[in-house]
């Protein structure tokens, strides 16, 4: 295994179509998927595309509470109307949270590392990871979902904010 470069925001394989992967099952993407894991476990992130580590492909990994779960070609929708609000940063935007109104709940479906069909309803943090990593499957960063730039800050600001006024 090993660890893989995070391509920060302005790099190009950030702002493409990441392309469908026809065999999850195969030795390469089994082998990504391990550098994948190592990867967003030393970062500290909680979810990670494989364009982030240069990878045009239609694949992320996620933590679903207790593990985290790979998904190739996956197909995210909004369950209701309902909205949620909350910080987002990113691994390709280090330092940076910004607040992001996504659909509450979503209904997922993609393959598993086997190539086996899986799919469920997510909500809460697992829901917004799911819609963030899928954004960048398609080009995407948070900001473009964010209405209000003031709303974007360096952690440390933010949390400065935060603790006066506790």
């Amino acid at each position: 295994m090993a660890l893989l470069k995070i391509a920060r925001m302005g790099h190009p394989i950030l702002l493409g179509t990441a392309a469908p992967v026809a065999r999850p099952d195969a030795p390469e993407m089994r082998r990504l998927v391990a550098d994948m894991r190592e990867t967003l476990a030393d970062s500290g992130g909680i979810g990670l595309a494989a364009p982030q580590i240069h990878q045009p492909l239609r694949l992320f990994l996620w933590h679903d509470g207790a593990a985290v779960q790979a998904l190739f070609n996956p197909v995210i929708e909004p369950l209701g109307e309902e909205r949620a609000t909350a910080w987002e940063g990113c691994l390709s935007i280090p330092g940076l949270r910004g607040l992001v109104e996504r659909p509450a709940r979503v209904r997922w479906s993609g393959l598993d590392e086997a190539g086996v069909p899986v799919s469920g309803e997510a909500e809460g943090i697992a829901a917004r990871v799911l819609q963030h990593e899928n954004d960048h499957l398609d080009g995407m960063f948070y900001l473009s979902r964010m209405p209000d730039l003031g709303r974007l800050g360096f952690v440390e600001e933010l949390a400065r904010a935060m603790e006066s006024r506790a």
